[in-house]
């Protein structure tokens, strides 16, 4: 059967949002455009099938509307019963004979059910590259829309007026299954510089898990109704009233996501699904927007602007995202949001009827232009230098507790907190607990190395088959999304033993790649690793170098193409070294102590507990001012406060002169060995 040349386009002019404003994906009417011969095309993703198509407006009159449609992948015959329903094959506008315009689609699973669409609806899909069409997407929204673009911060909606002469360069952070963060110059010009496989997927995931709710928007509606400081860990949960008063603390400021469940004898079943809902979103939008403003920081982007279809209009979300990005910049950047956020990828690939520039590459004319690329995987090993007393300085000090904090050291007790992750160690066996019922964090080990997490991960082979997506570097065996292959609410249908495994993949991986973010953005070539979640665990040690070696690796690849960050191309490769204790005997025979590497006053008193504090409020409403009756009610807890920073101190003395015995034994067989 042969295909005919679609000459047919979309007519833009005039083009604007029609019916509720305020509504979740209204049609856009096109003035000009004819509605005799209808248009569609679809966005396959990892979990959701976004489709557009063009329709008589509603009530009859020239022109036609821009509707909006999505299903879940896994239904995929409701989709091709809506086509079918709504008459869009209709010949796809002009089929006659045998003749055949292909359908336009993108996304992984344009490629993996192309022989369904052609069995099931008797077409053929012309496959379009997806960052391609979601970049294509975002511009024909921000270049043509009125009101396509808006902030959503302290409760507040408002427009944003994008300027097309003034629109570039900006970065764009598609939240699907996984995160795609792409910095956009132009039109059809754009580079991925990086993503992260915790995102909707992810959450998604993991709230069948914790919650059995049974949709995304089950889930965001739970959320809606939870309080997250039942499981959330906050300053004041560590320090006390007291000394965050005194250091100008918030109380409640997030310390680690799910880390109160460490302490906690509740078990899954204990906690209210709503609770567990709101824990999980701050938790991951938080991420997801930490991560939006190191990138856009290395790159020198202030404009940053978030699509996907796991956003979805929802106010907490945005809410969640434009704190954090507003929090982490300073109020130097904003995120500012798209209306019809979730189907750039469709719309950008409805873009390219009529296109015969050949500009548009197809799924397998990417595959072939591409240069080949050996797997960016991580490998196995830590990178290391010889250093000493001299040159160690400055160097970047990643403390993993129950929080994550990372510490500038310049010098000996010179050194300044710079930034922190919410997604620690606490995080790590908090949910551990929960999905798995395990005691402790070594029996959560022992778990997670007799596991598979790819039976609970998504893969870029499952969204795009076995070749992967080479045009990003992307192979098959990379992950996708982290718990993206959940599709059962029940826990019982999975290993406790995979569930545990893809807990350690995605939390460590995370950890791993903020560091590597934030030493480049900080100009510093050595990363130290040390804490209690991490020191003296071989596999979440691995981990964490895997990652870091994988960052370095993708950076490396994207700079010997000549794309990709330049302002980390002059700045090598990072050293990591994990501080297991005072003493570390480095992998060349280095000598590392807290007082040569110029921390010991960190390491010896409570300073690690008044900077390890690492991202933003994250309850579901403002702190209130204290009132009269709060005070009074301090007075009697006063003593209290102090007695319990008595033992606390207590408690770290002792473990000083326990890691100053454990410095003199080692100092003592160093110096055996050398005699």
């Amino acid at each position: 059967m042969g295909e005919a040349m679609d000459c047919r386009g979309v007519d833009l002019s005039g083009a604007e949002i029609r019916g509720d404003l305020e509504g979740r994906n209204p049609p856009i009417f096109l003035p000009r455009q004819p509605a005799a011969s209808p248009l569609v095309a679809l966005d396959i993703g990892g979990t959701l099938i976004k489709l557009v198509y063009t329709a008589s407006c509603e009530g009859g009159g020239a022109g036609a509307e821009l509707r909006f449609a999505k299903f879940e992948r896994r239904r995929l015959q409701e989709c091709f019963d809506f086509i079918r329903a709504k008459g869009l094959l209709g010949c796809n506008g002009t089929r006659s004979g045998k003749e055949n315009v292909p359908l336009k689609a993108t996304g992984g699973g344009a490629y993996k059910f192309s022989d369904d669409f052609r069995e099931k609806l008797g077409v053929c899909l012309d496959k379009l590259d997806e960052m391609d069409s979601v970049v294509s997407g975002a511009n024909f929204l921000l270049q043509n829309i009125p009101g396509a673009a808006f902030t959503h911060m302290n409760g507040q909606r408002n427009p944003v007026d994008v300027s097309p002469n003034n629109l570039f360069p900006y970065l764009l952070v598609n939240i699907g299954s996984g995160v795609s963060i792409l910095k956009v110059t132009g039109n059809r010009k754009f580079e991925r510089v990086t993503g992260t496989h915790i995102g909707g997927g992810t959450m998604f995931g993991l709230a069948k898990l914790l919650t059995g709710c049974k949709s995304y928007d089950e889930f965001l509606q739970l959320s809606q109704k939870g309080d997250n400081f039942v499981l959330d860990l906050i300053v004041k949960d560590i320090c006390g009233e007291l000394v965050c008063q005194k250091q100008g603390l918030s109380t409640s400021t997030l310390a680690s996501s799910f880390g109160k469940v460490i302490t906690s004898k509740k078990r899954l079943t204990d906690y209210k699904p709503e609770d567990l809902a709101s824990t999980l979103l701050s938790a991951f939008t938080y991420n997801i927007a930490q991560i939006a403003f190191l990138v856009a920081s290395l790159l020198g982007l202030r404009r940053v602007f978030f699509g996907g279809s796991y956003i979805r209009g929802h106010k907490s979300t945005m809410e969640n995202i434009s704190f954090a990005i507003d929090f982490w910049s300073q109020s130097q950047m904003q995120a500012v949001f798209l209306r019809h956020e979730g189907y750039l990828g469709a719309l950008g690939a409805l873009m390219s009827y009529g296109d015969l520039s050949g500009e548009n590459l197809t799924l397998e004319e990417s595959k072939e232009k591409e240069p080949h690329h050996e797997s960016a995987a991580p490998v196995d090993g830590i990178l290391s230098d010889e250093e000493n007393d001299s040159n160690i300085f400055p160097y970047l000090l990643v403390n993993i507790g129950s929080g994550v904090s990372m510490i500038e050291v310049i010098g000996k007790g010179k050194f300044e907190r710079i930034i922190g992750s919410h997604l620690g160690g606490g995080t790590i066996l908090g949910l551990a607990r929960l999905l798995t019922g395990c005691s402790s964090y070594e029996e959560f080990l022992e778990l997670s190395q007799r596991g598979n997490n790819l039976s609970v991960d998504l893969t870029v082979g499952d969204i795009y088959g076995e070749e992967g997506y080479p045009k990003i570097g992307l192979p098959a065996s990379t992950t996708a999304a982290s718990f993206g292959k959940v599709n059962s609410s029940k826990l019982s249908d999975y290993k406790i033993e995979d569930l545990a495994a893809a807990l350690l993949n995605s939390f460590t991986y995370n950890i791993g790649q903020i560091a590597y973010f934030v030493a480049n953005l900080s100009g510093l070539k050595r990363i130290f690793f040390r804490g209690a979640y991490v020191c003296g665990h071989e596999k979440t040690m691995d981990k964490i170098s895997r990652s870091l070696k994988y960052c370095l690796s993708m950076a490396a690849m994207m700079a010997s193409e000549g794309r990709g960050w330049e302002s980390l191309r002059s700045k090598g490769e990072v050293q990591t070294t994990f501080l297991c204790h005072e003493g570390f005997l480095g992998t060349l025979g280095a000598f590392w102590s807290y007082e040569n590497m110029g921390i010991d006053s960190l390491a010896a008193h409570e300073v690690i507990r008044e900077v390890l504090l690492g991202a933003p409020y994250t309850g579901q409403f403002p702190s209130l001012p204290v009132t009269e009756q709060q005070e009074n009610g301090e007075n009697n807890t006063l003593e209290g406060e102090i007695e319990s920073l008595r033992n606390n101190n207590a408690a770290l003395k002792a473990e000083v002169e326990r890691l100053q015995s454990e410095n003199a034994e080692l100092r003592a067989k160093l110096r055996g060995a050398t005699l």
